[in-house]
């Protein structure tokens, strides 16, 4: 694929309710057929090509969100191969849409047939499009259905001009500038071959004009395909216009049909989304190990540090570091938050806290303002309170830490017990010593302490210390009795010789001494 020229259109956030582009109303069609039929084998996957995904959203939810902001009276999509998958993604993503099927693969003249059936009747314009083109916008959409309305045209394609125009079929213009005919690489001669300007496939039609070509092409190749661009050629036999639109962005126009065209994708579209973010505001180090999903909302002066993704709808305030190293999906992170080599997901992040390093947010996780996860600390459903710090080497599942508590070093709160997962409050102000075990379901109350080693499994009343755990015994001799012949036994016996040549050694001293007195 040769190398489009610079841009930095970002595609509409992957929804069924995105906002319509200006001039979306006035560009309203009867219907937007979007084929997604075919088999993407050369994906080599169980899973459907366009299930898979670029900047963490389906290939096939960028052309469903696409056509859904031009506000059609019919949004179609013609599925066949793994239809199964499809239709079901379509049902999580675009529940408005309409599936027609295609069995038998023919060619996508025969898929827009497929698509048409049942819809009646229409009137004004109908749009083909694909759903393996994700950089494909609804403002370009837009652009081709006003051009075609413009020029009274029956057919108007989409077109780009490439580099490298090796394998796409060219765009043969007349003396007056219209579309004379669609040549395919292979069928095309020298002077056609040298031609940059060429057919992405998408197309805007008479609904008149489609539906009567349709009548009118035959399987005429190799293939016994039926092709839409043989519309093209009923539709210049019958003297009515063809005509072009012409973008400068060839990635609008590339579809995905394997996983080095996939990566590509993805590297473009990000490139093109950190482009944006760095221009509104956002530090972004290392742009080439940052990865940002189109659904992620960045504020103004939040850095984001090599090595980081973030995912999903997570959202990012004012002055918050991210990174490096870490990883978030679908959290919030509250002004002026650090968070580094950290995991994160489904939680929030308070305004002024800290996160990690190597801490692991799970869902449910709510950091107050202020607070602190640190090193080596996993939390899940835990609600820790503003000021509240754990930080370092703990577990806090099914946790409620008031405001300003302080969870020592190697603390567990121990939330199942291998039937009921049960929850733990830790109060106001109340500290827990290292090395705790909390066994939930206990409620420490506010300004309490438990002892460093304490396994708890009892309520701790405000102001109370806690110690939880047996008397210190030491067994003199233990150690040559019962591993004797060890090195840790050779040790020992070394260790109590020196003590006792130094308690003798003191023991003369004072002799002398008292001789010497006498």
């Amino acid at each position: 694929m040769s190398a489009p020229q610079d841009q930095n259109q970002v595609q509409p956030t992957p929804a069924s309710d995105s906002p319509s582009p200006a001039g979306a109303a006035e560009a309203q069609v009867a219907a937007v057929v979007v084929l997604a039929a075919g088999g993407g084998t050369r994906m080599k996957s169980s899973r459907s090509k366009l299930l898979h995904e670029v900047a963490g959203h389906s290939m096939l939810s960028y052309a469903v969100s696409a056509a859904t902001a031009m506000q059609p009276e019919h949004l179609v999509v013609v599925v066949g191969h793994q239809r199964e998958q499809v239709e079901a993604h379509l049902g999580e993503i675009a529940p408005h849409a309409q599936t027609a099927v295609q069995d038998q693969q023919r060619g996508t003249a025969h898929a827009v047939q497929c698509g048409l059936e049942g819809l009646g009747e229409l009137h004004g314009e109908v749009v083909v499009t694909y759903a393996d083109v994700p950089m494909l916008t609804a403002e370009t959409l837009t652009e081709l259905v006003l051009a075609h309305r413009s020029a009274a045209n029956a057919v108007t394609v989409l077109t780009a001009t490439a580099s490298d125009p090796t394998g796409y079929g060219r765009v043969v213009r007349d003396a007056y500038d219209s579309v004379l005919k669609i040549v395919e690489h292979k069928d095309a001669s020298e002077d056609e071959r040298a031609i940059a300007e060429i057919n992405s496939g998408i197309y805007v039609f008479d609904a008149d004009a489609l539906r009567h070509g349709l009548t009118q092409i035959t399987p005429n190749n190799a293939q016994n395909e039926l092709y839409l661009t043989d519309i093209i050629g009923v539709a210049r036999a019958e003297g009515r216009p063809v005509g072009a639109h012409l973008i400068d962005d060839l990635w609008q126009t590339e579809g995905v049909n394997d996983r080095v065209q996939l990566s590509r994708m993805n590297a473009e579209m990000n490139r093109r989304i950190l482009d944006r973010w760095m221009r509104a505001g956002v530090t972004v180090v290392d742009p080439a190990t940052t990865w940002v999903h189109a659904t992620v909302d960045l504020s103004t002066d939040v850095t984001l540090l090599p090595g980081t993704s973030l995912e999903g709808a997570t959202s990012v305030a004012s002055g918050a570091v991210i990174g490096p190293d870490t990883t978030l999906v679908d959290v919030e992170v509250g002004e002026r938050a650090t968070v580094t080599r950290t995991h994160a997901s489904l939680s929030i992040i308070g305004a002024d806290a800290a996160v990690g390093p190597f801490a692991y947010l799970r869902p449910g996780t709510v950091l107050g303002d202020a607070g602190k996860i640190g090193t080596f600390v996993e939390t899940k459903n835990a609600r820790i309170g503003a000021g509240a710090k754990v930080p370092h080497l703990t577990y806090a599942g099914d946790a409620l830490i008031g405001e300003g508590a302080n969870i020592g070093a190697g603390t567990i709160f121990a939330n199942y017990d291998g039937v009921t997962k049960s929850t733990t409050e830790v109060g106001r102000y109340s500290f827990v010593g290292s090395d705790s075990v909390l066994v939930a379901p206990v409620v420490i109350g506010d300004g309490a302490y438990v002892a460093a080693g304490s396994t708890v499994t009892g309520d701790v009343a405000s102001g109370q210390l806690a110690v939880a755990r047996g008397q210190q015994r030491n067994i003199n001799g233990w150690v040559a009795r019962k591993r004797g012949g060890t090195k840790t036994a050779d040790a020992a016996a070394a260790a109590g010789a020196a003590a006792a040549a130094a308690a003798a050694g003191t023991t003369d001293t004072v002799t002398s001494v008292e001789e010497e007195q006498a």
